[in-house]
């Protein structure tokens, strides 16, 4: 078959002409989304080292389930959503469920695939429209301006432009330190390119905001232990998962606890990333199904990342954005070791630029309400300072019905509204006393 015709053959799959969108378009939005989420193929292996899983084993093992979250996402659910082992709930598998609950690395797997197993049970039935229909609009207009605020802050903090504080928690970073430095002629140039509508403006930002660091001297390369991954350590986690803790309390508790974050977790993150609502429930499934294979290939679950955002900004519409950075990964394999040549300061313009244009959702919030207004107002706030999705969501979520009670619009409050709002807080209530 000759180019055009694979070329023509690409555009039926992703339906891409109804999405208005090119192949161009969609390699250049996976290519963006890939390089602001490569840094989890080192960051998620540092933090479940933690738990004693050997670190080049969880690099691999992330790196292949972030490629398989992506094809499922990209060829069921057609959407330009990356799957990733999620920042938070890796840090909730490590230091509470093992170091915390008393699990082995092995168990908790076990309880990463009943998790996901569970998730996918509520992705595949009735539950999740009746879940997604109880969520008021302020609520999921919220959850995306809150996700904003944390993409921001989260892009501040890799950019060094704000650091943390004994005395105030957090404050204004060395604004003279190369990394504010290279963050701030990073965020001029990707401004100007993304404001003059350049095709690929984030991608070309991040490129010569690297060429810049490293003629500068203001990105520095990190010392390198390996040329090559080491394969070895990756067969300890493949099937690896240990379900002789079933009869254990705590394993079950751990289990419905990754459930409820995944999946409200989740569902959040999808309201407020998909650019068409109508692919919500196969973006689901392809969630919950990814989830199971995080599992069994030897990570924390995983979550419709945040930084997807990015290559939805650059024009990414259809599954194929997913299949490209699905494929960089792979690729990555062969040059993992080398992913820290891309410095913070190249990625963070990139994370502030679309927090501020994810924050334009507060338009649609009916602020002048106060029982609309003021639980969406603690999504907002509490996603970025608590450095939680899930906790950010639960303080709204039980704020929206006792409010609606305390004015006598309890009817106008969906019964699932109640249980989540429970949920939530029997949540708190069981993490407080742990």
């Amino acid at each position: 078959m000759n180019k055009e015709g694979k070329h023509v053959n690409v555009s039926k799959l992703f339906r891409l002409k109804e999405h208005q969108t090119s192949v161009k378009q969609e390699v250049l939005a996976g290519f963006t989304s890939f390089f602001t989420i490569a840094y989890i193929v080192i960051v998620n292996p540092l933090i479940l080292a933690d738990a004693g899983m050997p670190y080049y084993g969880v690099l691999l093992a992330t790196i292949f389930t972030t490629a398989l979250g992506c094809f499922l996402m990209g060829f069921y659910a057609n959407a330009p959503i990356i799957l990733t082992p999620g920042m938070g709930v890796n840090a909730f598998f490590t230091y509470t469920v093992v170091q915390g609950m008393g699990l082995s690395w092995q168990e908790a797997l076990a309880a990463v695939i009943v998790s996901g197993i569970l998730f996918l049970i509520v992705a595949s039935t009735r539950l999740k429209n009746i879940l997604s229909d109880s969520i008021p609009d302020s609520l999921k207009h919220s959850i995306t301006v809150g996700i904003g605020l944390f993409l921001t802050f989260i892009g501040l903090q890799k950019g060094g432009l704000i650091e943390a504080s004994s005395k105030t928690f957090v404050k204004l970073g060395h604004l003279n330190s190369p990394t504010a430095l290279l963050t701030l002629i990073g965020l001029v140039i990707t401004l100007f390119l993304f404001s003059r509508n350049m095709k690929g403006s984030f991608i070309i930002g991040i490129a010569v905001t690297c060429v810049i660091g490293y003629v500068t001297g203001f990105a520095h390369v990190a010392a390198e232990t390996h040329r090559t991954l080491p394969f070895a350590p990756f067969k300890a986690l493949f099937f690896g998962a240990d379900f002789h803790g079933l009869m254990k309390g705590s394993f079950w508790i751990a289990a419905f606890s990754l459930t409820m974050i995944i999946t409200f977790e989740n569902m959040g993150l999808l309201h407020g990333l998909l650019p068409d609502s109508k692919k919500f429930p196969k973006a689901f499934q392809a969630n919950a199904a990814s989830s199971i294979l995080s599992g069994i290939l030897g990570t924390s679950p995983t979550i419709s990342t945040v930084e997807s955002a990015a290559g939805i900004a650059e024009g990414g519409r259809t599954g194929l954005t997913s299949i490209v950075t699905g494929i960089l990964f792979l690729i990555s394999i062969a040059v993992a070791p080398f992913l820290t040549l891309i410095p913070d300061g190249a990625i963070a313009p990139v994370l502030i630029i679309i927090g501020g244009l994810m924050v334009q959702n507060i338009q649609h919030i009916p602020l002048s309400d106060f029982t609309e207004g003021f639980p969406a107002f603690l999504i907002m706030a509490l996603i970025p300072l608590t450095y939680s999705i899930v906790d950010g969501l639960a303080f709204g979520f039980i704020a929206y019905p006792l409010l609606k009670i305390a004015v006598g619009q309890r009817k106008q409050i969906p019964l699932p509204l109640y249980i989540i709002a429970l949920l939530f807080l029997i949540n708190f209530v069981f993490h407080s006393i742990v």
